[in-house]
């Protein structure tokens, strides 16, 4: 079964965008071989907030990935070269873990992690962590149902100041 891995860059202080979904603040690190990274993996799932930033940046798709964003409001034929999920949800996750395929990488959106992560659907959570503080913006987690439960798989520290955490979902 493939993995649902939401692998994240984060604040010190534990948001993953800032209070306009703004990411100008991730550090491009060249120690990081981000191909290798983006290698792993075939699909992303990505809510619609984050999408709409990708969108205004120019950059409504990922090289080598298909791409699904979950969102209500959002038409199919305005954005034909993504997978729009409207409905049912948890029930596209669930089979796109049991197709062939490499890992499944949950881009961005804490809103779609946290539904993802209380329906048992998330499988690793992997944070950057970045040196600032932003102050406010979209937290890394918001809401859980409950507290997820983790075990320490794998860290990294760069010359830059990132700290790479990976962490199992037990």
């Amino acid at each position: 079964m493939r993995r649902v891995r939401y692998a994240v860059a984060m604040s010190l202080d534990g948001y993953v965008a800032g209070p306009k979904g703004e990411t100008d603040w991730i550090v491009m690190n060249p120690e990081i071989d981000f191909g290798a990274l983006f290698s792993q993996f075939d699909t992303a799932l990505i809510g619609r907030r984050t999408f709409e930033v990708m969108v205004s940046q120019g950059r409504a798709s990922i090289p080598g990935m298909r791409l699904f964003v979950f969102s209500r409001t959002l038409r199919q034929s305005k954005h034909p070269d993504v997978t729009i999920v409207e409905q049912k949800p948890l029930e596209t996750v669930t089979q796109l873990r049991a197709a062939a395929g490499k890992d499944i990488w949950l881009f961005g959106g804490g809103e779609l992690f946290r539904s993802l992560a209380d329906q048992g659907l998330v499988d690793t959570v992997e944070v950057a962590i970045m040196p600032v503080i932003l102050g406010g913006g979209i937290p890394l987690a918001p809401g859980l149902a409950k507290p997820l439960k983790l075990k320490k798989t794998g860290h990294k520290i760069f010359k830059a100041g990132i700290v790479s955490l990976e962490y199992a979902v037990n």
